[in-house]
């Protein structure tokens, strides 16, 4: 970063490498709420030592969800906020694009710069040329979403939200007809824990704190269905490792099993589903044979995990994200939350299942996103072909003109969007004018002409849901941000003047937009949500267990999934083709003579998408980035543990390091991610190999649905 690129070490800005040790330091428990991209939203005890840093970061037992316990990277969380390498100041380029060469300026002179460059590339290209970007590099609804009143108050082009939850939500919804389910809590309180395409010991630590309680207390079960054998599965009683893109068919070798053994509730299934006999008559042929030859699971397996579901009243399905990141991935999730409904599990305590709590918060965000400015007729770009956009792809591009200017917060493209080499052509346009408000030098923001330092959650206020639980809560701020770094409202409130754009969102403080939201949405206001710390919106138990019907007009449950209609979303990708009965869909990127290996991207344990990246605790446990491959697989290419290997397809080509492992079924490769691209040997991620195809029924990203080749990389 030229001169601008000399960053003090933490101590000399926040002198935390004594605070630790110094006995008279006056510390200060704070709360709070965990902020990234995960849906166990941690309710979080914060040590705030001499109210201007951050010391040991703790799970609350004050909520019920949390339990105490948080994962590893928060509970370091110190790292993170202060680290001597945070961009700090305000930054021009001065060398080509992606060099590294930037040069400190000041506010008014970065903030003027865009505001010229947009108002430039309006007059010249019109509205709908200048794209906002962002995405959940943080939760806060106000942090996160006012990009949004800054589009719709200007007629930029939209933004379509396709990259993480479209697919699993419209696969949970279609058939529950809304994304709320059985109280998560519960788990404790069952029988059988089926963890189903999810890795909590990675990405949601609370899930196994409560399943270990219902184990602990019960003498319960837990079953884990994946694709690999990993964390979770390690601790699990029963183990399904299928291949990727097969868990409807898994799903329904198991229905079959339930039906012809005597396990399907017949009558729960006449009085809450919309048509049993025809499931039951569907599935005639959906033998565990029939299931076996397509995931991969063996026979006797399928049978008996159909019969501890089937004997176990209290069975609670917790459903993840992982499994529907594929292209029939909404059929996949839609087959497994049959399983509750033919066994009639949703009756019990302890039994159903659950995904998300989407439907119990509902925010009222008008005023954050500006909803009274909407032109439904500016075109909505696809998050997920930003790679297609960038390079001018006119379908992507919705038939319209090119995008000339961008402004980005919350996410970092460059690394964790599909179609890398496209997404790097497009960054790489000496036409396209990139501003970046980030926290770290990532690797989009080293693609940037302006970059904005950013504030961490601690330093600012806003507002949070639990995905993963029911609670809501005010993170407030506690602790001054360092150097220049400003708040993604912050930048909006000056930017909207230099640009002509004009809502009384802009007007308001964070702590005001929080308030005026609570009131709109029936939860009060920021002051009794205070003082309740995390508000516990869970319904009662006939309504979470949709014992007075389930949320469809005709208060059945749907076996018969209707995907031209979806209730929410665009609807788009390859609708008319998706079975309307729980299937095996095979839309699925097969393996083939050319590329005879299918690659999932499964999350690893250090790193959150990118956000831990910089963090030096995860960067030495994840290592180099690497791919796991099964050892006969691997004997079969002359492949040893430790080589460098290339994956290649279509798309373009990576460098990793093989790690042999006989946990995943043979044609599996797995590569835990998403490590930055320069992590890679020659500097190419693992979205080199990754799609941006559109999942039907209404958009997504099919990050583990991928055909490969593998072999031994070339000697440097």
């Amino acid at each position: 970063m030229g001169n601008a690129g000399k960053m003090r070490s933490a101590g000399q800005y926040f002198d935390v490498t004594n605070w630790d040790m110094n006995q008279h330091a006056k510390i200060e428990i704070r709360h709070s709420t965990c902020p990234h991209d995960c849906p166990s939203a941690c309710a979080l005890d914060i040590e705030v030592v001499e109210g201007r840093s951050i010391g040991r970061v703790r799970g609350s037992k004050k909520q019920t969800y949390t339990a105490g316990v948080v994962c590893a990277k928060v509970a370091r969380y110190a790292e993170r906020i202060h680290h001597p390498e945070r961009v700090t100041f305000p930054m021009r380029r001065i060398g080509p694009k992606g060099s590294g060469q930037f040069a400190r300026i000041t506010w008014d002179e970065a903030l003027d710069e865009i505001a010229e460059r947009f108002n430039q590339a309006e007059r010249e290209f019109g509205a709908e040329s200048i794209w906002p970007y962002y995405y959940a590099g943080t939760m806060g609804i106000v942090m996160r979403d006012g990009l949004n009143r800054l589009t719709h108050v200007k007629k930029y082009s939209r933004f379509y939200q396709t990259i993480c939850a479209n697919v699993a939500r419209i696969g949970y919804a279609i058939g529950n007809g809304k994304i709320a389910g059985v109280d998560p809590r519960e788990m404790a309180l069952s029988d059988l824990v089926v963890i189903w395409g999810t890795n909590p010991v990675n990405t949601q630590v609370n899930v196994m704190t409560h399943a270990a309680r219902a184990r602990k207390e019960r003498g319960a079960k837990i079953a884990a269905v994946d694709i690999y054998d990993n964390e979770t599965m390690k601790q699990a009683d029963i183990k399904i490792i299928l291949r990727p893109g097969t868990d409807g068919a898994f799903a329904c070798g198991v229905m079959h099993v339930l039906f012809r053994d005597g396990y399907a509730d017949r009558a729960y299934m006449d009085k809450y589903t919309d048509c049993p006999a025809e499931l039951e008559a569907h599935l005639k042929t959906r033998t565990p044979e029939w299931a076996s030859a397509i995931s991969g699971v063996p026979v006797a397996e399928i049978e008996a995990f159909a019969k501890a579901v089937g004997e176990t009243k209290r069975t609670f399905i917790r459903l993840g994200y992982g499994f529907t990141r594929s292209r029939n991935g909404a059929t996949q999730m839609h087959a497994a939350t049959c399983i509750p409904a033919v066994t009639g599990a949703w009756q019990y305590e302890g039994g159903g299942a659950f995904f998300n709590n989407y439907a119990l918060w509902r925010f009222n965000e008008s005023i954050i996103e500006g909803h009274d400015a909407i032109d439904q007729s500016v075109r909505a770009l696809d998050q997920s072909k930003i790679g297609r956009i960038l390079t001018g792809d006119a379908e992507a591009l919705r038939g319209k003109g090119p995008v000339k200017a961008m402004l980005i917060q919350n996410t970092n493209p460059m690394t964790v969007a599909p179609e890398q080499a496209l997404v790097a052509q497009g960054f790489a346009r000496e036409d396209l004018f990139v501003a970046v408000h980030e926290q770290f030098m990532t690797e989009t923001a080293q693609m940037a002409d302006i970059v904005l330092p950013a504030t961490m959650f601690m330093e600012h206020d806003d507002l949070y849901y639990g995905g993963g639980h029911q609670h809501i809560s005010v993170g407030p701020k506690l602790i001054d941000p360092p150097g220049e770094c400003r708040s993604n409202h912050e930048v909006l409130q000056a930017l909207a003047p230099r640009l002509g754009a004009r809502h009384r969102g802009f007007e308001m403080t964070p702590r005001e937009l929080i308030d005026a939201t609570l009131q709109l949405s029936g939860h009060g206001d920021i002051a009794g949500l205070e003082a309740d710390l995390w508000r516990d919106l869970q319904p009662d138990f006939r309504t979470s267990h949709f014992l007075d019907g389930f949320a469809h007009p005709d208060k059945k449950f749907h076996f018969r999934a209707d995907w031209a209609h979806p209730p929410f979303g665009q609807t788009m990708g390859d609708i008319d083709s998706m079975p309307d009965l729980p299937d095996h869909w095979a839309v699925i990127e097969h393996a083939d003579q050319a590329h005879p290996f299918r690659l999932a991207t499964s999350p690893s344990r250090s790193f959150l998408n990118t956000t831990f990246n910089e963090t030096p605790s995860s960067q030495a446990r994840e290592g180099k980035a690497s791919v796991m491959i099964h050892p006969l697989d691997a004997a079969s290419l002359d492949i040893a543990d430790g080589d460098a290997v290339t994956l290649g397809n279509s798309r373009g080509e990576t460098t990793l390091i093989a790690t042999l492992f006989d946990g995943v079924r043979r044609g599996v490769l797995i590569a835990e991610s998403v490590h930055p691209n320069k992590n890679h040997i020659g500097g190419r991620g693992i979205n080199m190999l990754t799609g941006a195809e559109a999942v039907a029924p209404i958009g997504g990203a099919a990050f583990h649905d991928n055909k490969v080749w593998i072999r031994k990389a070339a000697a440097a």
